[in-house]
């Protein structure tokens, strides 16, 4: 299981709209916050992915790209459907994918003081 950090992953989501013009965005962006927050709820976490490909046109060249979007550890199912979406329509060659995770929603940390300063 993932953790905290990078590590690789063998295989991309695609988050982008359908291209459909929305009426009320402002409606659209306080729906979504409740839904990521639904979301986090069910165990989604932050992923952030590095992904590094070749360029089409030079492939001895390499590019990074930066993937972020909630999604469930540790199979990355959005991911995974970002990255068949690559393969699939884009021609940029994936090299490799670095994945890290972080739940957003997760229990309080305390520390306890090992001494006290008082200053006038």
């Amino acid at each position: 299981m993932l953790s905290r950090g990078w590590a690789y992953l063998g295989g991309p989501s695609d988050s982008r709209s359908s291209g459909k013009r929305e009426r009320f965005p402002e409606e659209r962006s306080r729906t979504m916050h409740q839904t990521d927050f639904a979301r986090q709820l069910q165990d989604y976490r932050l992923t952030t992915a590095e992904i590094i490909y070749g360029m089409p046109d030079h492939p001895h060249l390499l590019q990074q790209y930066i993937w972020q979007e909630l999604d469930i550890a540790p199979r990355f199912p959005v991911l995974h459907k970002f990255l068949r979406f690559w393969e699939t329509r884009l021609e940029g060659k994936l090299y490799i994918v670095k994945v890290a995770h972080e739940a957003l929603v997760k229990p309080s940390e305390f520390t306890y003081a090992s001494g006290e300063f008082v200053l006038h």
